[in-house]
């Protein structure tokens, strides 16, 4: 299956797209916190970044799902920074203190190219929703030198619907956590209480454009939808409720990872109930509740 943003390449589409989103960097709307930042002239906006994206590191990953890892691992580059800063967030250092360095669009297309050239099954984008701009303005120039690899939008689901439209046809798989249903918990933890709105819309519209996650006969995914979900202690995250809208909402056949490594890092040890690590039979019951809800395609792990 050939990657669909090279036809919106043969198209112009990308191009126009990646100028599109470039100028929103003048009065920064690109996520739901709407900062209206001009990063173009310095301003850095709540994710803390500016006109150039940054990269904390990038290299062929092995522990991402088996689909999307494969033999020769996930093409991943890691962004600096993020629009949604948990607070537990086992990545911290990248996330909030900003280690990495600025990149431009010519390197970043060397970072595709030089990761599709060690043999890696995909392109991901880990953290990419505060720097969609930047990523089209090196993809653009990537493919022009022969990228023709997947592409993976691996995102906190904290989106805005009209940035993730201008990725129809250049997005071949979403691999988005959906991490609360609680307002009171997102708001509480991130600072975010709309972060559940926020990621139902988001889910509906990345499943709209790409449909369940397609695996090809070697084990390796394609395109499509996979969503992720860490279980949290005392039932924080609502599992069970996120489950039961995936199935009902989006597909049955939604294939999802539900994860069982929290554990409290950072400002998580200011809060109570999330400063203990995720003790097994909660994540079992996390595992019920989505087979419970209809779902059946559950990451072997």
């Amino acid at each position: 299956m050939k990657p669909v943003y090279i036809e919106s390449h043969k198209q112009g589409i990308l191009k126009e797209r990646a100028s599109l989103l470039r100028e929103k960097l003048r009065d920064c709307t690109l996520c739901p916190r709407n900062c209206h930042a001009d990063r173009l002239s310095g301003d850095l906006g709540t994710c803390n970044t500016g006109e150039l994206a940054m990269v904390s590191s990038y290299m062929p990953h092995f522990g991402e799902e088996s689909p999307i890892s494969g033999d020769h691992g996930s093409g991943t580059i890691f962004f600096t920074h993020c629009n949604l800063l948990c607070s537990f967030c086992q990545n911290f250092d990248i996330s909030h203190e900003g280690r990495g360095q600025a990149v431009t669009s010519r390197e970043l297309a060397d970072m595709m190219l030089s990761l599709q050239a060690l043999g890696c099954h995909n392109i991901n984008f880990v953290t990419p929703s505060h720097v969609v701009p930047q990523i089209l303005g090196g993809l653009a120039l990537a493919v022009e030198k022969g990228l023709n690899i997947p592409l993976v939008y691996n995102s906190g689901g904290y989106e805005h619907v009209s940035t993730l439209k201008m990725l129809d046809g250049i997005i071949d798989i979403y691999m988005p956590d959906f991490k609360f249903w609680d307002a009171g918990i997102s708001e509480k933890t991130c600072s975010a209480p709309d972060y559940a709105e926020r990621a139902r819309e988001a889910v509906k519209e990345m499943y709209m454009q790409v449909g369940d996650l397609q695996i090809n006969l070697g084990g390796i995914a394609e395109r499509g939808l996979l969503i992720r979900h860490l279980v949290m202690p005392e039932g924080l995250a609502g599992t069970r409720k996120i489950m039961e809208y995936l199935s009902a909402k989006i597909s049955p056949s939604t294939y999802v990872n539900i994860m069982p490594h929290y554990r409290p890092c950072r400002k998580a040890w200011e809060e109570p109930l999330l400063k203990r690590p995720l003790e097994m039979t909660e994540f079992r019951e996390a595992l019920q509740d989505a087979i419970d809800a209809g779902l059946f395609r559950l990451d072997h792990r």
